[in-house]
């Protein structure tokens, strides 16, 4: 009652002054106090009404003036099946007949207001030479939309429904094996690689279907996995070559795995499946006819393995006879006693056999470094078909590749990190043999299977432990029975089933051990370990304070460099990398060391992000950056020298956040030339959350010269958007991505092209006007909440692996609300996403 009254004394002076009057007793005040609320309920409930209805028709006079002539039913079904325009298309795909919509009763159609909110986002709508509200009522209505489609959801909850069988990608099931089998193979030759969804995500459960062919896929990896993780004896010698690119500059120091002063070469990890003897090959770089580069002078090479020096090859200078004019190896013939020597040179290169033992070795190939310069004019870079020509035959010799051929004899399977992973318990009799294979297949089902496990589930391993067992004694059985576990559905497939009492359509929470597996293949793109497993067995996963400690203690744990791979690679497109080449007469200065730097600086600038738990604005703030010398010289960062990657802090305005990083610049342009297009669409789809629609059809090539005269990238993009189809979606595009035009398409600063000074300057639909990445950045960081709010959506995408819907969206406001509160930072929006209603309940099929 104290509280009541308190409110009371709250509420309009008329009203309060009636009821305190009333008090004059206990009885008196319950009975006048719900006569009084009585009457104030239906006060405030007309009030409310009433309030309603203006809003109401303020909103809808607001969409019949500016929205409503393109987004109506009449243009909707009288557009024309043959010769339709790229708008009508549009307006069709988008289904937004906003005259038949009740805006007054947004939950009879939540998803068409969503997709409106969306358009308001990012201010394409209205399209240019359009009508266009002030800014007060533009934002006024947006935020209206929200607010009440969030009222609407809490009244109407929907946590969405994950597919029941979820396959494991083949990121994950890579990692589930290293992580179950403490077995790191590259999974690349034995399963497929998986397609994104239209998101840019491989972990969508909706796409990632199972084929037979796809099945034989995953026997044979089960087999060849199971086989090397118990160290079984190989049915032959193979051999695996590991290619060092030719555009791979070896005039430093290239691994933490090669020595101090070494200079080029190459450091591969290759996982030797039993001890024995085994041969290794190392090849020089050749020219295109394999005469070998440097050969004039006198050089050394040396070998190791896991960094023990193993030989050291002496080669140079001792060609017989009368070598070929310089740079014309191959065309113009040398003595036949030197060609001879160097074509057989070439194709012997450096071989030891020797013993090695079991398990993942480092194999290092390196030249010590020789402390000398240049003489004379210093010759520009080769490149293409230069490169692939000239032998070079005074230059600094490379590796081409280190070849391993083994076992050529067999010693025994070695102490591996998986066998003592697997075998937990070694029989030292055949009567001991049973017991302890069920220990070992329940310990590795529990894992693999990440959840508890039965009598059945064990069983069915056994059975084919007892054929391996007949077949090849105790390993053999374990071998075999690891085999069925690896292509057992419960390994393979994440599986969350409906409780079989709940109601179709109806919400519940997911079991603990579920829930442990939509964490560890969040944060980790594998299988939860034995402390998720133990608090999801005890049903303490989902006490807050556990759940947020566990969080914390995954973000920092190594594995969560699973995270940075799998989601900021597919989010900022760092998996393209490696399959976009330069144009070699355009940026000559190309070549693989900055490639693997570009990647590097922006894989160690997202980890400490996220390790030093900063605030996501500093994505585009930051005013520092990872550069090693080959990425500072690329960004003129004086002072960097040698190959280890450092932290610097940053000046000027050419550098900072995420748009400063060459990575994304290069990914977001095409070979010859950067895209406003592509680095417009990727701002709008993965900073802002307002994709365009996708492009028509036939649409003509970007016309880059006019009356034989260059055109800058602004000049042939008005001429693009001449026709008016096109100038709908590009108006929002192109000037996003105008303001990115000083980086060229490999991320270097510049400030003319074609002979004229860049114009970075844009204008957004909405009015907005920025010059340059810094004005880009200023733009989104006035927008904090569009900005989170985008990487949330794509944060519980991934979580999920499945697509948002628009019932999703109220969620995603609310975790950015959530996070505003805590300046940002990516442990709130993390754990927001996490402690969703999406992440930790589902619906029951209808």
């Amino acid at each position: 009652m104290a509280t009541l009254a308190k409110s009371v004394a709250q509420w309009p002076i008329p009203l309060a002054v009636i009821i305190k009057s009333e008090l004059r007793s206990e009885r008196d005040m319950k009975r006048s106090l719900i006569l009084t609320l009585c009457m104030a309920t239906s006060c405030l409930f007309f009030a409310v009404e009433s309030a309603g209805q203006d809003v109401s028709a303020s909103n809808r006079a607001l969409l019949d003036q500016y929205c409503v002539i393109c987004h109506n039913q009449a243009v909707v079904n009288s557009i024309a099946t043959v010769n339709e325009g790229l708008q009508t298309t549009q307006l069709r795909n988008l289904g937004l007949t906003l005259d038949t919509e009740d805006v007054a009763n947004l939950a009879a159609n939540p998803g068409v207001w969503e997709k409106v909110i969306k358009k308001l986002r990012v201010g394409v709508m209205p399209p240019p030479n359009y009508p266009r509200p002030d800014k007060l009522s533009y934002d006024g209505f947006r935020a209206w939309l929200e607010n009440e489609l969030d009222r609407v959801a809490t009244l109407q909850p929907n946590p969405g429904r994950t597919q029941a069988f979820h396959r494991l990608n083949q990121t994950e099931y890579k990692n589930s094996v290293r992580d179950l089998l403490d077995l790191d193979i590259d999974v690349l030759s034995l399963i497929p690689a998986d397609s994104p969804d239209q998101y840019g995500f491989d972990n969508n459960a909706d796409v990632l279907a199972l084929s037979p062919l796809s099945v034989e896929r995953y026997v044979t990896a089960a087999h060849r996995v199971a086989e090397l993780a118990v160290g079984a004896a190989p049915r032959g010698a193979s051999i695996k070559t590991y290619d060092v690119p030719l555009n791979l500059i070896q005039d430093d120091r290239l691994s933490e795995e090669l020595p101090f002063g070494s200079r080029g070469g190459t450091a591969i990890e290759h996982f030797f499946p039993v001890d024995g003897e085994y041969r290794i090959t190392v090849k020089l770089q050749t020219n295109y006819v394999d005469f070998v580069r440097g050969y004039d002078e006198a050089h050394e090479m040396e070998l190791s393995l896991d960094g023990e020096h193993l030989n050291t090859f002496a080669f140079g200078g001792d060609a017989p006879g009368m070598p070929a004019p310089y740079s014309y190896a191959g065309n113009i013939r040398g003595s036949d006693d030197w060609e001879a020597f160097m074509m057989a040179f070439a194709d012997q290169g450096f071989e030891m056999v020797l013993p090695i033992q079991a398990g993942p070795r480092i194999i290092g190939a390196t030249f010590p470094r020789e402390m000398w310069e240049a003489e004379g004019v210093q010759q520009p870079r080769l490149f293409g078909y230069h490169l692939a020509v000239t032998e070079l035959p005074d230059a600094n010799p490379s590796v081409s590749s280190i070849e391993i051929e083994g076992p050529l004899t067999i010693a025994g399977p070695g102490d591996t990190p998986s066998r003592r992973k697997i075998f937990n318990c070694q029989p030292n009799s055949a009567d001991e043999e049973p017991a302890c294979a069920r220990q070992i297949l329940t310990s590795l089902a529990r894992r693999g299977y990440r959840r508890a496990v039965d009598e059945s589930d064990i069983n069915g391993l056994l059975e084919f432990y007892n054929q391996g067992q007949l077949e090849g004694g105790f390993e053999t059985g374990i071998q075999f029975a690891l085999e069925r576990l690896l292509v057992s559905p419960d390994f393979l497939f994440r599986i969350e089933q409906d409780p079989v009492s709940a109601a179709p359509g109806s919400m519940y929470e997911i079991s603990g051990t579920e829930l442990a597996s939509r964490l560890s293949y969040f944060l980790w793109s594998s299988l939860p370990d034995e402390e998720l497993l133990e608090l999801a067995d005890r049903g303490a996963l989902r006490e807050a304070d556990v759940l947020e400690a566990q969080v914390k203690r995954m973000m920092v744990d190594p594995k969560s460099a699973g995270f940075i791979e799998n989601f900021v690679g597919q989010w900022l497109y760092l998996r393209n990398l490696d399959g976009i080449y330069p144009d070699p007469s355009g940026f000559p200065e190309f070549d693989e060391n900055l490639r693997e730097a570009f990647q590097k600086e922006t894989e160690l600038f997202i980890d400490d992000q996220i390790r030093s738990d900063h605030s996501l604005r500093e994505l585009l703030s930051a005013d520092y950056t990872y550069v090693n010398e080959r990425l500072a010289e690329h960004y003129d960062i004086p002072g960097i020298y040698g190959n280890r990657y450092r932290k610097v802090t940053l000046e000027g305005a050419e550098r900072g956040g995420l748009f400063g990083h060459g990575s994304l610049m290069m990914v977001t342009s095409y070979p010859n030339r950067t895209s406003p297009v592509l680095r417009g669409k990727f701002v709008l789809e993965n900073l802002l959350g307002g994709p365009p629609p996708e492009p028509p059809p036939n649409v003509p090539a970007l016309e880059t010269s006019s009356d034989g005269k260059e055109l800058t990238m602004r000049e042939a993009m008005a001429m693009h958007r001449e026709n008016p189809a096109c100038r709908v979606c590009h108006a929002a595009m192109d000037p996003i991505g105008f303001s990115l035009e000083n980086y060229d398409a490999i991320g270097k600063w510049r400030t003319e092209f074609a002979g004229q000074a860049i114009d970075a300057s844009g204008l957004l639909p909405d009015g907005n006007t920025f010059d340059g990445p810094d004005g880009l950045r200023d733009l989104l960081l006035e927008r904090p909440d569009d900005f989170v709010g985008t990487v949330t959506e794509k944060l519980m995408r991934f979580a999920l692996g499945r697509s948002l819907e628009y019932y999703d969206m109220p969620e995603v406001r609310a975790i950015v609300r959530g996070a505003a509160e805590n300046d940002y930072k990516w442990s709130s929006v993390i754990l927001g996403v996490i402690e969703s209603a999406p992440f930790q309940m589902r619906r029951t099929e209808l």
